[in-house]
């Protein structure tokens, strides 16, 4: 398998293994970011949201659908940031196979009319993966006394 096959391999993995993310959208000269719960579907090459039609994100989408995703797992120091532009999509049926337990505590059913699917296709990423944060200062501490860098894992940039 080609190294960049390898690498976007890890970035689904990874990001499939943290879950939720920080969504940054852009409001005029702003960043906004909040936290999402992603769901992945590496088949779609999608990152799928719920989201409600009220919500201010949906109107910064429909601006600039320019977006980021940053999906983070400090204890284990493993990161994901993904690129990509997003859509709001009133899919019912896409609705109905998102809707899980934590979603009811934002509406009742996947009936509720104000739900949305947000949608983004992803078009650049990067990750960060290290062995863990107490092998990552001891590589630190070391490379401080000898003087070398230290390594701290892996990390790719690839196109999705």
């Amino acid at each position: 398998m080609a190294e960049n096959e390898n690498d976007q391999d890890k970035i689904w993995e990874l990001a499939k293994d943290i879950g939720f993310c920080m969504l940054t959208t852009q409001t005029g000269g702003d960043l906004r970011a909040r936290p999402m719960s992603a769901h992945i579907e590496r088949e779609d090459n999608a990152f799928y949201f719920l989201t409600d039609d009220a919500s201010h994100k949906d109107d910064e989408i429909a601006g600039n659908p320019a977006v980021c995703l940053a999906f983070a797992d400090p204890k284990g120091q493993k990161y994901v940031s993904i690129s990509g532009t997003a859509t709001i999509q009133n899919d019912r049926t896409k609705i109905r196979e998102l809707f899980s337990l934590p979603a009811k505590a934002w509406w009742d059913s996947p009936d509720d009319p104000a739900i949305r699917v947000l949608k983004v296709d992803p078009s650049f990423a990067e990750y960060w993966d290290s062995p863990g944060t107490v092998i990552s200062y001891i590589k630190m501490a070391t490379a401080a006394i000898s003087g070398a860098k230290p390594d701290l894992g892996d990390n790719a940039s690839v196109k999705l």
